[in-house]
């Protein structure tokens, strides 16, 4: 094997680098360098997009850069697109993860990439090569690619969005009045994440209505104002806008918005109902305004520009969650790497009024409280929690979260015996569990404060839930290295929670599916809109057995276990009441 440029560079594990690179590393591999571990958030494996697809080349060469051939860089570029961009950055800037560009690679040296490539960090850099999932070759491939300037993939403006708009079934030609006997505000949606699929499941029967072809790996499930329309982006930027009304439900509208994405959500303002729709992008870098009868592109918005800190320019500033707001009508857009909130005002398209918000550095997802004038976001890689007051448009608290990065998704909101209304986050860093004050009025002392620190199952949390006719707090751990661990669910009861550290039940939901092959995790409950049950994923591997258990919210038993060869790797369920009225 050809020996690859390398800049010498001091490494705690220079000698069990150079062995992997010879290829003698088999024995090494086994013995782990000091500070280095399978943590949770090491477990973690990005999900691949579409963006390994796109062809690049070389950037300009310079005489130092590492020995590569195109083939070879392209194929790193692939690599790179699948698995690092997520954490990293397209332009490897930096984002959950660190920055990688060719100015801080280098002075690392190859010596340190081809070490953390192998055996990742702490901090949560995955294993990639001491789990098997990159080859030595592949390891060897990523440190050089990583020492060179990173490639940029084409741009998706205006004219390639209108390229990819088809209307399915035009406006006038859909039906005027519901075509189908289902129950429609207790439908959930359901994400088949690597079948490039959602199904439609029957909250009360458990019958599969419909699935439904869609993009890559869905990121999430919104509903319009009135409860028609289901729209669903996957992680490859396709939006689908599908008719509810219809029998069996159906695309109307489909349009690609980048090359990769994770949000989407309708105009929900009164007056506004069902008028727009905004999908926002990781790359580019931006946010598309789109008529909410046929999903055409009416206004592209570019979200470059400077770090709200550091006033320096960045450009690849990824859409990371859309909200919204209830009192204005706005969309709510959170701008990852500069640290914005962006208010859009959807009133007036032409003359287009936007408040910018200075937060944090790396906003990801959040929820309304519960009044749903209140919007909670984390700042992930930060730890910290951004509160915005809606309907005074201002940024009004900054919350240090006193956990490693929460990963609330739109959180869970209760009322506390104690400290009063609180909204809930977990952490996918730690095993911990955050409740934030959120009543100004009645309870002063206790807003916008953590005012309850706890511990759950472990880490790798992604998904916390309560509903307001539960008194049970649902966390779960699917990132978690721990097989028992990553398949169960922690339950607190809210109603009997004291200043003291709460007390558990672990409920063994990937016991409950009775699945035997492979190693399912549980991942994001969902009520029912009646809030008497809660739904969980039972995520496996793509060709083996997955299932979706429904656990009696009073009992905390298994209800219902719904399996069928159609449900490849279901993740995410959005129930369509709670989802279009922000009931979490």
């Amino acid at each position: 094997m050809r020996l690859p440029y390398f800049k010498a560079a001091p490494s705690l594990f220079a000698s069990a680098a150079m062995a992997t690179v010879l290829g003698l590393g088999g024995a090494l591999a086994q013995d782990k360098p000091q500070g280095h571990g399978d943590t949770p958030a090491a477990a973690y494996k990005p999900s691949m997009t579409t963006l390994g697809e796109i062809k690049v080349e070389i950037p300009g060469r310079k005489a130092d850069d590492p020995v590569i051939s195109g083939e070879e860089f392209q194929r790193a570029a692939t690599i790179y697109f699948e698995r690092c961009a997520g954490c990293h950055g397209v332009l490897r800037k930096g984002a959950t993860g660190k920055p990688l560009t060719p100015d801080i690679t280098r002075e690392l040296g190859y010596d340190h990439l081809i070490n953390f490539i192998t055996y990742g960090s702490p901090a949560g850099m995955p294993n990639w090569g001491t789990s098997g999932q990159l080859s030595e070759q592949d390891v060897d491939l990523m440190a050089r690619y990583v020492l060179m300037e990173p490639p940029a993939p084409p741009e998706f403006g205006m004219p390639q969005m209108k390229e990819s708009w088809k209307v399915v079934v035009a406006p006038e030609d859909r039906p005027t009045k519901k075509m189908n006997d289902i129950d429609i505000d207790n439908l959930f949606s359901v994400t088949l994440r690597d079948a490039g699929q959602v199904a439609l499941i029957d909250g009360k029967t458990y019958d599969i209505h419909a699935i439904i072809d869609t993009g890559y790996a869905v990121h999430i499930s919104r509903i319009s104002a009135s409860g028609r329309y289901l729209f669903v982006i996957g992680r490859d930027a396709k939006v689908n806008m599908i008719d509810l009304w219809m029998n069996p439900p159906a695309t109307v509208a489909e349009i690609k918005v980048g090359s990769e994405a994770r949000s989407v959500e309708t105009s929900k303002f009164e007056g506004f109902e069902d008028k727009y729709a905004i999908a926002g992008s990781y790359w580019p870098p931006q946010y598309v305004i789109m008529d909410g009868d046929t999903l055409e592109p009416l206004k592209v918005v570019s979200t470059r520009g400077n770090i709200y800190d550091e006033q320096t320019y960045h450009p690849e500033p990824r859409v990371a969650s859309i909200l919204a707001s209830h009192y204005h009508p706005q969309f709510i857009v959170n701008v990852k790497e500069t640290g914005k909130i962006l208010l859009i005002d959807y009133s007036d398209l032409k003359n287009l009024t936007t408040t910018e918000i200075e937060a944090e550095r790396f906003l990801h997802d959040g929820g309304l409280d519960s009044t749903h004038r209140y919007f909670l976001v984390a700042a992930n890689a930060r730890n910290k929690i951004a509160v915005v007051d809606t309907k005074e448009e201002k940024l009004i608290a900054l919350i240090e979260s006193k956990g490693a990065t929460p990963h609330p998704g739109r959180g869970a909101n209760f009322v506390h015996p104690v400290y009063g209304p609180v909204w809930a986050t977990s952490h996918l860093g730690d095993d911990s569990v955050a409740l934030v004050g959120t009543d100004p009025e009645g309870h002063p002392d206790q807003a916008w404060k953590v005012v309850q620190s706890f511990y759950a199952l472990g880490g790798g949390s992604l998904f916390i839930k309560t509903h307001p006719n539960s008194k049970n707090l649902y966390v779960d751990a699917p990132l978690n290295p721990d097989a028992e661990v990553s398949a169960s669910i922690a339950v607190f009861d809210t109603s009997t929670m004291t200043e003291a550290e709460p007390e558990f039940k672990t409920l063994p939901v990937g016991e409950w599916a009775g699945i035997p092959e492979g190693q399912p995790r549980v991942v994001q409950g969902e009520f029912n809109r009646e809030g008497t049950e809660i739904w969980f994923s039972v995520w496996n591997s793509k060709d083996k057995v997955s299932a979706i258990v429904v656990v009696d919210d009073k009992t905390l038993q298994p209800k219902k276990v719904i399996k069928d060869p159609r449900l490849i790797t279901p993740t995410g369920k959005f129930n369509v009441f709670n989802t279009r009225s922000d009931v979490y």
